[in-house]
């Protein structure tokens, strides 16, 4: 499938409107990626964890089971953590989504060709480890939908949606862990959710 989306136009599409949503993010691109569309104290920004944004996300799914909970992460930190698919797999959380933001790219490290360039297909895997609804998607319609899905149909979903492997300014969230844990386990306690609000500096770096 050829891509032809923007990634900061696709997380900001699954985002809108995102209610009480918990969303969880892979290191690198799709933290980045996440900020831009808007903080929430309900957003999850991972640092230096590759490979484990699924795995933090199942956790928050069968711990928080009256809440939705989406995974955006990349190719290569999905590629790195395949092992999270057959876990979740076998737990099938009714209320978890994971999107990979996939450029076929290592975003991070000098944009080498991840494997899913050379043919690995996420979606299949995701399938096989018994996800009910698996897909790989490519347009705009396409990702409407997934979000109207994440919000209102039973999971687990996956989605890998091909993008563009183009470089972006950085928006970097807060670096400290700690306050992004707290900041989330405090923002459970309370029965609504603030308004994500915009960085006030997008050309963070």
């Amino acid at each position: 499938m050829k891509a032809g989306l923007h990634r900061r136009e696709v997380v900001a599409s699954l985002l809108e409107d995102r209610r009480n949503l918990l969303v969880v993010a892979g290191l690198g691109s799709t933290a980045w990626d996440i900020t831009a569309a808007g903080d929430s104290d309900l957003s999850f920004p991972t640092w230096g964890a590759m490979g484990q944004a699924a795995m933090i996300g199942l956790g928050l799914a069968l711990a928080q089971p009256r809440r939705r909970v989406l995974v955006v992460t990349g190719d290569g930190e999905m590629l790195m953590g395949l092992g999270a698919l057959a876990t979740i797999g076998v737990q099938r959380p009714a209320n978890l989504s994971i999107v990979v933001i996939d450029n076929e790219r290592y975003g991070e490290t000098g944009m080498q060709a991840t494997h899913t360039a050379h043919g690995v297909d996420l979606a299949a895997v995701a399938k096989a480890c018994g996800f009910g609804v698996s897909r790989t998607l490519g347009k705009k319609a396409e990702v409407l939908k997934l979000r109207n899905d994440i919000h209102r149909r039973a999971g687990p979903i996956f989605a890998a949606i091909k993008v563009i492997d183009e470089k972006l300014p950085l928006v970097l969230p807060p670096h400290d862990g700690v306050m992004l844990k707290d900041r989330l386990r405090r923002a459970l306690r309370r029965p609504r959710c603030r308004k994500p609000t915009r960085s006030p500096n997008p050309r963070e770096g």
